[in-house]
Formats: C-alpha cells, sequence, structure tokens
C-alpha cells in the first residue's frame, strides 16, 4: 500500500433502498466484459530496441530509495529494492506481461499445469533441464519443498511476512525424474502460479536461522541473469554483477548499481553523472524535459503520444506569463493530436471544472455566492479588497492557477529557483545562472519515460464510526465525487490518459478487471444529498455549540500549530471553509503540473500485491517517508472562504454539524494527495458534507492514523494484483472480534466488510476453472463498490529519467523488468524516436 502519496482493485439511485440498513442490489453480477480488460489505459515507455543494436558490457546505476534492509522478499521489512534484486538474481517460475497477466517464465520451466483435481488438486512442474543455482547444483524439488515448510505457517520460528497459498499445499515429491516437481494441495487453489515466485535455495530456506538471518545481508547463491556481489550500506550501494553460470540470453550489461539516492535528490544526481536511471517526481520530469528542449527544441523520445509537447512544461512555461495564460491556452489547440481535441470537445464543461469552483453548481448556488462576496467586501481590510480584487480578475479570465503555480515553484531548492530565474532572464548572480546552465545542460542528456504505474489511489471510508458507519453516509459520500475531474488533476498535466479506475481488485488490461463502478452509481449531488437526509442530516438544523475540545461527528483528531504564514502546522487541523475572520474569497487549489503520485516499486519478479502492515507504511506514496514539510501551494490558507452557498448548507444531526476528519500527509512528495484532499473538500461542500484536513507527520500518518482507524477520510494507495482473490483478501476481508477483544481488521484498513464479499474471495480462490473465478472476483468487487468503504480513484502515474541511448528499461507499467536486455545502444545505433505512453482510448 503506498499513500498516495500506502498500492491492490444494479446502480441504486434510490435512498429507500437503504432505509432498513439491508444493501439490495438488483442485478448485482459483475458485467461480464471481457473487451474492457482487452489493454492496458498507457502502455508501458521502456524505449524498446533489439539485442542486436546493444553493446555489451557496461554499468547501469539505477536508485532506489534505501539499501534493503533485507533480501528475503518474504520477510515483513522486504522493500522496492528487495524486490528489484530478487528480480534479477532468483528464479520466478512465472513473469507478468503487458497486461499485468502471468504468463511461462521459460527460463525456468518448460511447462506447468493442474494434472490431477480428484481426490486432491495437483500440479507438475516440469524444470528447465539447463536451469542450475550459481553454485552448479539442478534446481529441483527440494527447493520446492523447502519454501513450502518455511512459508506453510505450521513452523513459528520462520519470521515470514504471509503464507497465502503455501498453507493450501499439503506435499511436495520429485516426479519421475530430477526435472519435475509434484505439488499436491490439501484444498483446491485457483492462484497456484503466484507461488514460488521467486524461489529461493534450500540454503536459504531450509532453517529458520537462515531464513530469518542468513538472507538478510547476502545471498551466497542465485540463479538469474545477474549475482549479488556487495551490499556496501555504508556507500548505500547493492552491486549485481553477470551470472557466469546463467544459461540464458546472455546479460547485456556487465553490472548493475543499485544506489541509495532521496528522490528529492535525484535530478541533482542525474546531472553530477552519479546515476542512469532514476523514478522521479513531477518536479524533476518538467527540469529534465525542459532541459532537453533547451538543448535542440526537438521532440523527445519517451514523449507521450498524446502530444509532442508535455503538458506539465507547457503549463510551467505558461504559468510565468499569468497575464496571457488564456491566450496561450486557446492558441496551444492547435498543437493538440485529434483526438485530445476530440476529447476536449466532449469535455468542455468539464474544463471549465477546472477553472470555477465546480461544474455541478446551480443557479442558487451561484446567487449565494454573490451575496457571500458581496458580504465578504464589506469586512476587508484595504489589504484583503486588493486579494480580492486580484480574485475577481481571475474570474474574469485571468488564471489564479498559474500564478499559484509561480507562488509554489519560490519553495524550490535554490539551485530550481535560480534555473528559473535564468530561463525567466530575471536577475540573478553569475554563480547562480552559471550553475543552473551546467545542470540543464547535463540534464539535457537524459529524456523522460512515462506510463500508469499498476497501482491506484483510493479514498478511504472509516466505516467503523461516527457518521461513516452508517452506509448512506458513505454512499452520500461517493456520490458526491466527480472522479473524472480528479483522474484529470492529477494525470492530465503528465500527458497521461487521465480515466477513473472501475475495480478495486485489476487494473484494465488484466484479466479480472471490469469496470463495477456502476453498483455504486455516478456522482449525482442530487442523490447524495437525499441519501444524507434519509440518514438524517439535514440543513439548518439546531447545532449545540461545542468546546474546543470536544469532537464533532467524526473521530476526535489532534490539532497541532499554526504556521506563521496562516497554514496548519505540522499536524495542524483547518476546516475548509471556516471562516472565522476576514479573508479573500475561496478559490480553486493550484493545478500544479509537479502534483502527482510519487512512484511505488516496480514489478521485479517478485509478486505485486501481496503486502504486509509494514511494507504497506513504506509505500504510502511510493516511498520511505523522511518527514519533511509540507509545499506551498497545496493548501487553502486557514479562514479561507468556502465556496459560496456551503455554508447555508451545512447539515446537522443531533446538534452536531456532519464534519469529517481528513487525514493527509504533510510531506514534500505528497502534493497531489493535498491537492485532490482539496478538490474532494470542495465537492463534499457543495451537498452539505464539512471536512476538516488535518496535516500529520508522513511517519506516523500510516501507522497512527490509517491503521489505528484515526481518520474519516484518507488517499492511499494499493497495487494491482494479478491474483487478487488471494492478495486482495485480506484488504476486504469483514473485520472480526479477536480473543483479546479488540477488532481484527488484517489489511482492511476501512473496517467496512461483508459477509458476501468473504464468501465470494472463498469461492473465487476453491474454484480451477478460470473463467469461473474471474467471474467471482468480479462479484466482489461489485459488492465492495456498493459498501462504499472505499472509492478507486485513479491509476497512479510511472515516471523515470533515462539517459539517451539507455534501451528496454524506465517505466515498465505492467511488464516485469527484463534484466539481461537492458543496455547502452552501441555507437551509432539508433533506437524508436519515441516510445509513446498511448492509451487504450487514445487519448
Amino acid at each position: 500500500m503506498s499513500h498516495e502519496g500506502v498500492g491492490l482493485r444494479a446502480v441504486m439511485r434510490s435512498a429507500a433502498f437503504l432505509t432498513a440498513g439491508v444493501l439490495a442490489v438488483p442485478a448485482l453480477a459483475a458485467c461480464s466484459a471481457d473487451d474492457e480488460a482487452d489493454r492496458p489505459v498507457a502502455v508501458q515507455d521502456i524505449a524498446p530496441a533489439s539485442r542486436d543494436l546493444i553493446a555489451d558490457g557496461g554499468t547501469l546505476r539505477w536508485a532506489v530509495d534505501a539499501v534493503p534492509e533485507t533480501l528475503n522478499a518474504f520477510q515483513a521489512d522486504a522493500d522496492a529494492a528487495t524486490s528489484r534484486v530478487a528480480g534479477a538474481v532468483l528464479p520466478s517460475m512465472y513473469r507478468l506481461d503487458a497486461n499485468g497477466r502471468p504468463q511461462i517464465n521459460s527460463d525456468y520451466l518448460e511447462s506447468a499445469k493442474v494434472v490431477g483435481t480428484s481426490p486432491k488438486q495437483v500440479v507438475l512442474y516440469k524444470l528447465n533441464q539447463q536451469a542450475v543455482w550459481s553454485d552448479g547444483r539442478e534446481i529441483g524439488a527440494a527447493d520446492f519443498a523447502a519454501q513450502w515448510r518455511a512459508l506453510s505457517g505450521k513452523d513459528s520460528a520462520y519470521w515470514t511476512a504471509r503464507n497465502a497459498g503455501y498453507d493450501r499445499i499439503q506435499k511436495i515429491e520429485r516426479g519421475k525424474n530430477n526435472l519435475e516437481v509434484r505439488v499436491t494441495f490439501s484444498r483446491p487453489y485457483a492462484d497456484w502460479k503466484a507461488l514460488f515466485s521467486p524461489l529461493y535455495p534450500k540454503d536459504v530456506m531450509g532453517t529458520a536461522d537462515a531464513f530469518n538471518d542468513g538472507a538478510r545481508r547476502k545471498l551466497k547463491v542465485s540463479a538469474g541473469p545477474f549475482a549479488l556481489k556487495t551490499v556496501d550500506r555504508e556507500a548505500g550501494k547493492v552491486r549485481l554483477t553477470r551470472n557466469a553460470r546463467w544459461w540464458g540470453r546472455p546479460s547485456k550489461l556487465d553490472e548493475i548499481d543499485l544506489v541509495a539516492v532521496a528522490r528529492d535528490k535525484r535530478a541533482e544526481a542525474l546531472a553530477d553523472d552519479r546515476l542512469d536511471l532514476a523514478e522521479i517526481d513531477p518536479a524533476e520530469a518538467e527540469r529534465v524535459t525542459l532541459a532537453a528542449r533547451h538543448k535542440d527544441g526537438a521532440p523527445l523520445q519517451g514523449a507521450s503520444a498524446t502530444s509532442e509537447k508535455d503538458p506539465s512544461a507547457e503549463k510551467s512555461e505558461k504559468g510565468r506569463k499569468s497575464d496571457k495564460s488564456e491566450k496561450e491556452t486557446s492558441g496551444k489547440k492547435g498543437e493538440k493530436s485529434e483526438s485530445e481535441e476530440e476529447e476536449d470537445g466532449k469535455n468542455a464543461a468539464d474544463e471549465r471544472s477546472d477553472k470555477d469552483e465546480g461544474s455541478d453548481k446551480d443557479e442558487s448556488e451561484k446567487d449565494e455566492s454573490a451575496k457571500h462576496e458581496k458580504s465578504q467586501k464589506s469586512r476587508k481590510s484595504e489589504k484583503d479588497e486588493e486579494s480580492d480584487k486580484s480574485d475577481k480578475e481571475e474570474s474574469g479570465g485571468k488564471s489564479a492557477k498559474h500564478k499559484k503555480s509561480d507562488d509554489s515553484e519560490k519553495s524550490d531548492d535554490s539551485d530550481s529557483e535560480s534555473d528559473d530565474e535564468s530561463e525567466r532572464g530575471e536577475p540573478g548572480t553569475k554563480g547562480s545562472r552559471a550553475k543552473a546552465e551546467a545542470t540543464r545542460s547535463a540534464l539535457s542528456g537524459f529524456v523522460v519515460r512515462k506510463s500508469l504505474e499498476p497501482a491506484y489511489t483510493q479514498l478511504a471510508l472509516n466505516g467503523s464510526e461516527g457518521p461513516l458507519a452508517d452506509e448512506r453516509v458513505r454512499r452520500a459520500v461517493a456520490r458526491a465525487l466527480d472522479r473524472k475531474e480528479l483522474a484529470r488533476v492529477v494525470l492530465r498535466p503528465l500527458g497521461l490518459p487521465a480515466e477513473p479506475v472501475g475495480s478495486h481488485l485489476a487494473l484494465s488490461g488484466q484479466a479480472a478487471y471490469a469496470d463495477n463502478s456502476g453498483a455504486l452509481g455516478n456522482q449525482d449531488a442530487a442523490e447524495a444529498r437525499a441519501l444524507l437526509a434519509d440518514a438524517g442530516w439535514v440543513p439548518g438544523g439546531p447545532v449545540t455549540e461545542q468546546k474546543k475540545t470536544e469532537k464533532a461527528a467524526g473521530p476526535k483528531g489532534k490539532k497541532g500549530d499554526d504556521g506563521e504564514d496562516g497554514r496548519p502546522g505540522e499536524g495542524g487541523t483547518y476546516p475548509l471553509g471556516d471562516d472565522d475572520k476576514p479573508s479573500g474569497v475561496g478559490r480553486e487549489p493550484v493545478q500544479d503540473p509537479k502534483d502527482h503520485a510519487s512512484k511505488q516499486e516496480q514489478q521485479t519478479g517478485v509478486r505485486q500485491g501481496a503486502h504486509t502492515d509494514d511494507q504497506a507504511a513504506r509505500h504510502l506514496d511510493g516511498r520511505q517517508y523522511a518527514g519533511q514539510g509540507g509545499l506551498p501551494g497545496a493548501y487553502a490558507p486557514k479562514g479561507t472562504a468556502a465556496p459560496a452557498g456551503a455554508a447555508s448548507n451545512v447539515l446537522a444531526k443531533d446538534g452536531k454539524p456532519l464534519a469529517l476528519r481528513f487525514v493527509v500527509p504533510s510531506g514534500a512528495g505528497s502534493e497531489s494527495l493535498r491537492l485532490v484532499a482539496d478538490r474532494i473538500a470542495r465537492m463534499l461542500q457543495r451537498v452539505g458534507v464539512r471536512t476538516d484536513i488535518t496535516k500529520v507527520s508522513d511517519e506516523s500518518y500510516f501507522k497512527d492514523h490509517i491503521a489505528a482507524g484515526d481518520y474519516d477520510l484518507a488517499l492511499y494507495s494499493w497495487p494491482a494484483s494479478a491474483f487478487p482473490a488471494t492478495d486482495a483478501r485480506p484488504i476486504y476481508a469483514k473485520p472480526v472480534p479477536a480473543a483479546d477483544g479488540s477488532l481484527s481488521v488484517e489489511q482492511n484498513y476501512t473496517r467496512v466488510g461483508t459477509d458476501q464479499v468473504d464468501q465470494l474471495f472463498d469461492q473465487a480462490l476453491s474454484t480451477l476453472n478460470e473463467g469461473e473465478e474471474r467471474s467471482l472476483v468480479r462479484k466482489a468487487d461489485a459488492r465492495i463498490w456498493a459498501a462504499a468503504g472505499s472509492i478507486p480513484l485513479y491509476q497512479r502515474p510511472q515516471l523515470a529519467a533515462a539517459r539517451v541511448g539507455l534501451a528496454n528499461t524506465g517505466a515498465f507499467g505492467f511488464q516485469t523488468p527484463v534484466y539481461e536486455d537492458m543496455g547502452f545502444l552501441k555507437k551509432g545505433a539508433k533506437g524508436p524516436q519515441q516510445s509513446p505512453t498511448a492509451s487504450r482510448t487514445g487519448k
């Protein structure tokens, strides 16, 4: 899970269906739209090149967040770097293709199939006869058996993070010869292809001591295209070298160095020639893109197929000329592709919603807006009047977003600031301009490759207590959301297809994917208000004055000190639209091209989707958080007026207002989460739901809030799994009372679950008919949508800076990296001019 910043996946229109608290969803069976799962929304972007064009030799320096704490992928503190090492040096029986579907890895398997179902399920693996460990021993049944015993859960001496699937195995034995492995299951297991990927040697799995400690710092024996050479924690580097006993296609690279570099330092490391490949955030991606354009003005390798120009960079350049922003916007339309123009025509109203308070305001709300603005003006000081005048200019066509983007840029580090000054021709020291020019020149040797990550960001609704314990309120919150707008806010500035995710359990391209959001319903403010009214929340109801320490309708939150600029400080809470003192008229938060969800781990041979609580904490925004302060521009300052009409729509019940505590991380790199949270807050205000947005430190966000249940609303991510019946079950299982009286939630941090969903997962796991399994998973997803415990929003972006000439690596999308094919193009060889991030719809 990751907190984008923790990442796995009939329309009911009348509140009357829910009055008795019983979910009545006609025709809840999920659609059988196999065409929906045909292709991913965006393809991978890795600059593919045939092996004959790639030079032999060289070292690839690849950024990771940190040197891994353990090299054992089945331990709780395994991380992205652990997975990357495992993918390069260990066997994996199956690997994922570009659609996120498992395919036999022919380097290790000749075949694998179910050869018996009665009385027991039996799977027969036929191994590649050339497959050997680096010590010369054949890979065989002894290795499979050792891994099963270690991960079965029967021996508590093994400190394992999970045992899903291995606990269903009854026995493992040798087949007719050493190349055959027979696995007999005690219970049918549909996801048997998820097992033994990666496969560790019996030396690691054979004893508890070896499992717990032996593979944390070293792997003496391996069986991949690369072998582990050194782990240098002091230097922050893991070195992989060619495996001399590798029987497959020889690795093109001599070595791969995994170098620990913090995300906010990666642009500097690229410019200093310390890295060749790095997953980056939009701010760094923009710098790389602009540097390459500044060099020759040519379209970039790895640029989006949706447009020759990177929209994020284009918006940044426009932001520096706010007086001409509207003219430039219209002028750029001619540069867009035909598919973009088509989409723009279809979504004209949606485009306007990015500039105004929202596309669904009715006339009464507009009248209230005028009254509210007039009232605000009468109470403003001279300084506030000037601010108000600026806001009026914004509504007349001037772009406040671009102005705020400029303000946000001022918070960048000094190198970036000097770079911007020199680009704009603004004054700056000669030294800073020279340094910026040198940095830009160095970054021009890189390209940005982008796709969509196999993970999605969701809005979590804590159903354990408070207003959200009522399913009608959860459904009302969901019906108030414009998921298309939220996806556009994050993805469109990056030139990526902005399509809302339609499933909790799979992503487009995967076999189990189908858009089941119809089980909940589309955005409908009127229906949201009706659901709230049915739950007893009415506008203008009596509100009992509360003490400062008394909580409103939601869980109690810790309130922190305010910052000097009026924003809440670390741990601070600010109710959006709480006008306890005069301030400027409310405005939309800046749509900063730098804002998005940062990288989560790539698929690297270790199955995605199977995450422990500790892993989830590390993946809240695709990174391990360092507790950095929030950036300007992502928040509405304390006292910012609510969208017009919001005050009169405040709902109350039993003397308390309907207020939900929205917890967001405060660190740098989570800007997109805060941006999305602000957008969601405004959408909820339109139906009378107040949100108190609370910033908390990155270190406490998951442990003290998400896992502990101390929130009403939160944003975090789950990876998509190729085996959702196994990996997603603990995320959506119905919480049950534990022996000590507490509630056992597994990984279901929304605390919302049903017996029907549990039963559907159990049935999906126990069928050996793949079509039936897909159907059951889709039905489970429809039930999850209807329960409204979590609302999938958008697939997360994936950005990588790669040195020009580096091939077969970058933004991998679903596909497992092929380490032996990575390398640098030969001198004079030309790879593809463009590695497109084309969308399924052509957008």
